[in-house]
C-alpha cells in the first residue's frame, strides 16, 4: 500500500507509453494514407468515397457497353453485373443499408457527411469480393481496346478501391524489416560510438573537476556555480550556439581548430563525417561534464578527511591516496553517474537534431533521430513506434547491466 502511489505513477508515466508504442508498432499506421491513418482490426467501407465513385463507374461502363459490340460489350456487361452483385451484397446487412441510404441522401443534397456515418463495418467476404472485382475491372478495362472513356473508368475504379479499408495489423513485420535494415544498424552504431566516447571523456574530466572543486580554496563557491553554467543552458540553445561557432565561414571555434591543425579545413567540422561526429561529441562534453562533476562531487564529500590524514602520515603520495582511497570509495557514485549519463547519451536527440540534423549523409544519425524521421517526417507511425520500442529495449539492457554491477557494489554481494 505504501509503494502503490509510486507504482501507479511509474505505470502511467513510463510503462503505459511503451506499451502503447508497442501496440502501434504492430500496425501499418501511415498518416499520409487515409486508409491506414488509424488502427483498424476489421474491414470497413468509406461510404462517402464509395458513393462518390460507384454510380459514376457504373454509368461509365454502361455507356461504353452501349457503344461497344461483340465480346467487348459482353465483357463490360459482365463487369457491370459483378459490381452490382457486390453492391447488393454490401446492402444485404440492414444496418449497413440504413447508413448507405443516409449517406446517399446527404450526397444527393450536397450535405456534409460525418466520419461516424461514413465509415461502416462490412463482412470480410463482401469487402474482399469488392476488392477483387475492382482489380478485375481495372485489369480488363486496360486490356480492352478502343474505349472512349478508358481513363475515367480506370480512375473511378481506383478511387472506389480506396473506399475499402482493410485491417492494417501486420504483427512483427516492422521489427523484421528494421533488424535487417542497414540504416538502423548504422544509427545504432552512431549512437553507441557517441555514447561511449562522450561518457568516457565526461567521466575523466568530471572526476578531475570534482576533485579540484572539492578542495578548500578562496572563491570555491563562485567556481562551482560558474562550472554549472554550461549544464544549465537548454540543449537546443547550446547546440544552436555551437552551430554558429563551428560554421566554416565565420565560426571562431572552427578557425581555431584549423589553425592548431585539429582539422584540415574549417568547413570540415559540419560537412565531413568524422568532423560532424567530433562536433556533437565536443559539444556534449562541454555541456554535460559539469553534471558528471556535480554527481561525483557529492560522492567525494562523503569520504572522511581522516582517511587521507592517516594515509599521509603513513607516507602515501597524493596519487596513492587517489587510487587506494578515493577511487574505491567513489565506485558507487561513479556507477550511478555513469548510469545516468549513459542512458541520457544513448537517448540523445535535441543536440544532434539542432546541430547536424543527423547529417552529413546520416553519419551522425542516432536511433532517436531515425525514429523521429520515420514517425514525423515520413508520417509512418507504425515503423516509428517500432524504432521507439527498440530504443526502449536498448536502454533497458543498459540499465540492467549497470544496476547489476551497482547492486553488487551497494550490497557488497559478489
Amino acid at each position: 500500500m505504501l509503494v502503490a502511489p509510486s507504482l501507479i505513477l511509474i505505470l502511467l508515466i513510463a510503462v503505459w507509453p511503451v506499451l502503447q508504442s508497442f501496440y502501434y508498432s504492430l500496425f501499418d499506421l501511415r498518416l499520409n494514407n487515409p486508409t491506414k491513418s488509424e488502427v483498424n482490426l476489421s474491414y470497413h467501407i468509406d461510404l462517402e468515397k464509395y458513393l462518390n465513385s460507384y454510380p459514376f463507374l457504373i454509368s461509365t461502363l454502361e455507356d461504353e457497353a452501349g457503344k461497344a459490340k461483340g465480346s467487348t460489350a459482353e465483357t463490360l456487361n459482365g463487369l457491370i453485373k459483378e459490381l452490382k452483385d457486390v453492391d447488393a451484397g454490401i446492402q444485404s446487412d440492414a444496418a449497413v443499408k440504413k447508413k448507405y441510404e443516409q449517406v446517399d441522401d446527404k450526397l444527393t443534397n450536397m450535405e456534409p457527411v460525418s466520419e461516424d456515418l461514413s465509415s461502416v463495418k462490412v463482412d470480410k467476404a463482401d469487402a474482399l469480393k469488392l476488392d477483387k472485382t475492382l482489380h478485375k475491372v481495372s485489369t480488363q478495362v486496360k486490356a480492352l481496346k478502343g474505349l472512349k472513356n478508358e481513363d475515367d473508368a480506370l480512375g473511378l475504379s481506383s478511387s472506389l478501391n480506396e473506399a475499402v479499408i482493410k485491417p492494417n495489423f501486420i504483427g512483427f513485420d516492422h521489427y523484421k524489416s528494421n533488424l535487417t535494415d542497414k540504416r538502423m544498424w548504422m544509427a545504432i552504431w552512431n549512437t553507441s560510438a557517441f555514447t561511449i566516447i562522450s561518457v568516457f571523456i565526461e567521466l575523466v574530466l568530471g572526476l578531475a573537476i570534482a576533485v579540484l572543486i572539492n578542495k578548500a580554496f578562496f572563491g570555491r563557491g563562485l567556481v562551482r556555480a560558474t562550472i554549472l553554467i554550461p549544464w544549465a543552458i537548454p540543449t537546443a540553445v547550446s547546440a544552436k550556439m555551437w552551430q554558429f561557432l563551428y560554421d566554416g565561414q565565420n565560426g571562431i571555434v572552427a578557425k581555431i581548430f584549423e589553425k592548431i591543425g585539429l582539422v584540415d579545413n574549417a568547413t570540415d567540422l559540419l560537412t565531413s563525417n568524422i568532423g560532424a561526429m567530433f562536433s556533437i561529441i565536443f559539444t556534449d562534453v562541454w555541456k554535460t561534464t559539469p553534471y558528471m562533476a556535480l554527481l561525483l562531487l557529492a560522492g567525494l564529500q562523503t569520504i572522511s578527511s581522516s582517511l587521507y590524514e592517516a594515509a599521509s602520515i603513513d607516507g602515501a603520495t597524493k596519487w596513492k591516496q587517489f587510487t587506494t582511497i578515493t577511487l574505491p570509495l567513489l565506485k558507487s557514485s561513479i556507477l550511478v553517474a555513469l548510469l545516468f549519463r549513459t542512458l541520457d547519451a544513448f537517448r540523445v536527440f535535441d543536440l544532434v537534431y539542432v546541430l547536424t540534423g543527423g547529417g552529413p549523409a546520416n553519419s551522425t544519425e542516432t536511433i532517436s533521430i531515425l525514429a523521429y524521421k520515420r514517425m514525423f517526417e515520413q508520417t509512418n507511425f507504425g515503423d516509428g513506434s517500432a524504432l521507439s520500442v527498440i530504443v526502449f529495449v536498448c536502454v533497458a539492457v543498459i540499465s540492467m547491466i549497470f544496476i547489476k554491477f551497482l547492486g553488487r557494489e551497494l550490497l557488497n554481494d559478489k
